[in-house]
């Protein structure tokens, strides 16, 4: 990607997402391959195109019928036209309605290309549940093996080793065809060297797990490190980045997702599952024409295809539509919101079908609750609200801190070094500590969980006075020793988990941050939920407990709390409210705990708003400068059009084409000093009324192709952009008709337009850039890129930080 240009007889690359791997992961100054308008003269690239010496000879060419290859696509690292895209579909669709009138044949063609949508869909949620199933099969089993392996059978995990084991219920976990590597190495698994080599053997796996990780996205698949969902939100918005969706990194994110999971790093697979989702949805639109040809149109699968992603994450189908309603989509029409739908219903019972759980349930952290909650439980559910944004507003400034510096100084030149580093931290911190050693859904799993008579975990260790217990209702009891024993390991717990996220999260492997956040939000939740139990317990007759909790009676549920808290921290960090409630009851099944859920929601995203206003995805997307314009901010400074157009004073003039009277030549010569994506069209130089808008790479297409196959193209013929060209003498070369290529409905402003109205158009047009006249004439150019400088600066600001890098 050094040259930016293009080059001769280069210009027949797919317009698919799976070209170009070998620039992933490099640094690539947007300024060079974006919307700008032909202003700055100081970028030299293009330097390699020629026009000249192409004269082959042909059969004469009709440009004005017949639609030319690679004439309407983009080059990598540029903003699709909305307009333009939807337009060509516009016109696909009432081809085909037109023609399906006059055969049978036709009518077929056109109910296909109907179903078509439907199919893909299907397509995408059988391929993402299959995958997702299999992520979550070898991860669990991986995970284990860091601790030991199965005799009965070594790809059998802890849990499905010990399925058919004769041992009591209390001793499920100590069956004798599990082994830990030090009854399988020394003979016997009690005593401090069986735990030294036990730590020994954890760290290793885990670090063989990530260093396998980062070498494999370092080498084959660069875009597959990190969570994905920044970038694709940026997609769907209308940018291209080649290979950020091919099946390479399909490939290997699926695979490094599953070694970095069980590496014990405090990440989670949920936001991965994501990309892997939309990976498939891009690499199957390739099967469809409508599709593979209209990036409008693939961006609505991609829509789709995020909502199974969460659908399969979480096994919230419902939830999964309202994530890329709310999180990700730019542009979400309602055919696409049916299509999301039913994605993530076949995705779902695809991975249903599969049951990578063994519980044949979906959800992932299924809870019972017993008691219903109580209205003066609200406050200390308001208060998990309140530290859950108080955690997402540090968490966000301190990650993108280190991110920065990251990219910023030398420790970005060394990736597997950092992930080797904090995967050993993080190993040797975990083991001494059960609820850190163990993967963090089965942290999160047993803090959600409420204590029944059968339980053996520490959270369950009460005094139990079984004259009081009624049925399956357990009374509140005191805290045992070891409760208490586990209140201390998961304060120690949540202080690891806190801070080592924030060095992990942007690192070179695949890594979510759904899971880390309800950890986080689990454990803080479960800490107050076992406090408050307690002070209900030990002081019943308090006016704020006499009303509703007498003594003998189960008021507190310490497992409600960890759930509030793992929504609160969790909406603190993404900002998420509907579709993060949505998917918070179905994850638990809990149902009836919607308004517990929504305050603590609420709570945090007013507090995290009010300490700063960007989410973790959007703050990544203005650290990696991605040309993202965000919907939910509002541009309330009163500039005008004539403020942020380009040219200024003192630039040089706006570079413009006329319709009739320039040369091969004079355009070759524009096209070879510039390296702008389009130029404007005008009547003539002295009148400036615009004629419309041609983008460069289908002026270069078009002209090579002409030279080509197109007899009397020299470099003095005439380029004409009108139906009727002036008469020319007989000796003068053929003149070469254009008007195809051109745009004749360029969106336009007028000088006085206000600034806040052309960022409304921007938004909800998609626009990649505007025309600004005065009277009828053309004055300047706005690009997107020029708007996002202009927000960046009304905000203080870095404007040169919109670049991609």
């Amino acid at each position: 990607m050094d040259q930016k240009g293009y080059r001769r007889g280069s210009f027949q690359s797919s317009t698919s997402d799976e070209d170009m791997l070998e620039i992933a992961g490099a640094s690539v100054d947007l300024s060079m391959a974006d919307d700008d308008p032909p202003l700055d003269r100081e970028m030299g690239g293009f330097s390699s195109y020629n026009g000249g010496g192409m004269n082959g000879t042909s059969t004469m060419m009709d440009f004005l019928e017949e639609p030319l290859p690679g004439v309407g696509t983009y080059e990598d690292f540029n903003t699709i036209d909305w307009v333009r895209e939807k337009s060509r579909d516009r016109d696909r669709h009432r081809e085909i309605t037109n023609r399906s009138k006059e055969s049978t044949w036709a009518l077929l063609h056109s109910v296909s290309d109907a179903f078509s949508g439907w199919l893909l869909m299907l397509l995408i949620g059988l391929l993402a549940g299959s995958l997702a199933g299999l992520i979550d099969i070898s991860a669990h089993w991986m995970t284990d093996l860091k601790e030991g392996v199965c005799l009965a059978g070594f790809w059998f995990n802890h849990e499905h080793c010990c399925w058919k084991s004769n041992t009591t219920f209390t001793d499920r976990d100590k069956c004798p065809e599990w082994k830990s590597w030090s009854q399988l190495i020394l003979g016997y698994g009690e005593g401090a060297f069986a735990y030294i080599l036990n730590y020994f053997m954890y760290v290793v796996w885990a670090l063989m797990f990530s260093l396998l990780a980062v070498l494999l996205v370092k080498g084959f698949a660069p875009y597959a490190c990190g969570s994905g969902i920044p970038e694709i939100k940026t997609i769907l918005s209308g940018f291209i980045i080649r290979g950020y969706l091919g099946k390479w990194t399909l490939v290997i994110k699926t695979i490094t997702l599953v070694l970095a999971v069980s590496s014990g790093l405090s990440l989670g697979k949920e936001g991965p599952l994501v990309h892997v989702a939309c990976c498939c949805g891009n690499i199957l639109c390739h099967l469809f024409t409508k599709y593979r040809k209209n990036e409008a149109k693939r961006r609505e699968v991609l829509s789709a295809a995020a909502a199974a992603g969460v659908s399969v994450a979480f096994g919230a189908p419902i939830g999964g539509v309202l994530f890329s309603l709310e999180e990700v989509s730019y542009y979400f029409p309602l055919k696409t919101l049916w299509r999301s739908f039913f994605a993530a219903l076949v995705a779902a019972f695809t991975l249903r079908s599969i049951n990578p759980f063994g519980n044949s349930r979906l959800v992932l952290f299924y809870v019972e609750f017993h008691m219903p909650w109580h209205l003066l439980e609200l406050v200390p559910f308001i208060l998990l609200g309140i530290f859950g944004g108080l955690w997402g507003a540090f968490f966000i400034r301190s990650n993108i801190a280190w991110c920065r510096r990251r990219k910023t100084t030398r420790l970005g030149k060394y990736p597997v070094l950092e992930v080797f580093v904090v995967t050993a931290i993080t190993a040797i911190l975990a083991f001494p500590n059960e609820y850190t050693r163990m993967s963090t859904s089965e942290l999160i799993s047993e803090l959600f969980n409420d204590c029944g008579i059968l339980d053996s975990s520490k959270l369950c260790e009460y005094v139990n006075d079984f004259n009081s217990t009624k049925g399956d209702d357990l009374p509140d009891r005191a805290a045992g020793p070891g409760v208490y024993t586990a209140m201390w390991q998961l304060a120690l717990a949540l202080i690891m988990k806190v801070f080592i996220t924030i060095f992990t999260f942007g690192m070179k492997v695949p890594s979510g941050l759904f899971i880390p956040s309800m950890a986080v939000g689990a454990i803080a939740g479960r800490l107050l939920g076992v406090a408050v139990e307690q002070l209900a317990f030990y002081h019943h007759d308090w006016a704020i407990f006499s009303g509703w909790c007498s003594q003998g009676a189960d008021c507190i549920t310490p497992g409600l709390y960890a759930m509030v808290g793992a929504a609160a921290c969790l909406g603190g960090v993404t900002r998420m409210t509907v579709s993060l409630v949505v998917i918070m009851f179905e994850l638990t099944g809990g149902l009836e705990y919607i308004v517990p859920l929504m305050a603590a929601a609420m709570t945090s995203k007013w507090v995290a708003d009010a300490i700063g206003r960007e989410g973790i995805y959007d703050a990544h997307i203005r650290l990696n400068g991605y040309p993202f314009l965000e919907a939910k901010e509002e541009f309330s400074h009163k500039t005008r059009a004539m403020d942020v157009m380009r040219p200024r004073k003192n630039d040089p003039p706006l570079t413009v084409i006329t319709q009739d009277s320039m040369t091969v030549e004079d355009v070759e010569t524009i096209v070879t000093k510039t390296t702008y994506s389009g130029y404007p069209v005008v009547v003539s130089r002295a009148s400036q009324r615009l004629v419309g808008f041609v983008l460069r790479r289908d002026l270069i297409i078009s002209i090579e192709n002409a030279r080509k196959k197109q007899d009397g193209i020299v470099s003095t013929s005439i380029i004409c952009f009108t139906d009727y060209c002036p008469p020319l003498p007989p000796s003068s070369p053929s003149v070469l008709k254009l008007r195809s290529i051109l745009d004749l409905s360029p969106f336009t402003v007028t000088d006085e337009t206000p600034m806040e109205i052309v960022v409304d158009i921007f938004r909800k047009l998609g626009l990649r850039q505007c025309l600004v006249t005065h009277n009828g004439k053309l004055l300047g150019i706005i690009t997107k890129k020029d708007v996002l400088k202009h927000i960046a600066q009304m905000a203080n600001q870095d404007p040169d930080s919109i670049l991609f890098n």
